[in-house]
């Protein structure tokens, strides 16, 4: 599978999900770590922690793949799925104000939301 369908895959789940603020950074070309980073957005500690369930149980029954390393915050305020090629972080706007992940990374690209929503359209529970 290709990642970047992967990265758009994930993002559509989120967004189908009600997370706010989605961002794909491609970071293959600045980190030897992974080749997207997923940031979103909760709006409380209750769908940060939905969000990642759904992320997790969508991506192994769709793509058939696992997280090879995860991290879930006990309050859920900052939850981490790692498949490898494809990092995603859900979390709430005050951990993320805080952590500014995307000004960290900001030498990256950023795939825009035309391209990941057009690249994700098969998975849309809302589209056919």
């Amino acid at each position: 599978m290709e990642t970047t369908k992967l990265a758009s895959a994930i993002a559509r789940i989120l967004d189908d999900s009600k997370a706010d603020d989605i961002v794909i950074l491609d970071v293959k070309n600045v980190c030897s770590l992974s080749d997207y980073f997923i940031i979103a957005t909760g709006s409380s500690n209750t769908l940060v922690r939905g969000l990642t369930e759904t992320v997790r149980k969508k991506i192994k029954d769709i793509f058939k793949r696992i997280p090879i390393g995860e991290e879930i915050e006990k309050l859920n305020k900052w939850n981490l799925l790692d498949y490898g090629d494809v990092v995603v972080h859900i979390m709430t706007s005050e951990q993320r104000e805080n952590y500014k992940i995307e000004k960290f990374w900001s030498h990256a690209l950023t795939l825009n939301r035309e391209s990941w929503l057009e690249l994700s359209k098969e998975y849309s529970m809302y589209e056919n």
